[in-house]
């Protein structure tokens, strides 16, 4: 199962990469699509969005939700 997340903050490959990393930290199963225009996080095999939410957030970046 998939779900996309919109994050704020991220304006470079760099700000992408860094979210993705933090996301397969904290969920090493988890498959990570990111778009920056629109500032959209997908991400496939991982349940718990609060735990997506607090790894976008120790990346440093807004977590705005469900997209």
């Amino acid at each position: 199962m998939s779900k996309t997340y919109k994050v704020e903050g991220m304006s470079c490959g760099g700000c992408a990469s860094s979210v993705e990393q933090a996301i397969k930290t904290a969920a090493q199963e988890a498959r990570v699509e990111i778009k920056l225009e629109g500032g959209l996080v997908t991400v496939t095999g991982v349940e718990d969005d609060d735990l997506v939410k607090q790894a976008v957030e120790d990346a440093g970046f807004t977590f705005a939700g469900i997209a």
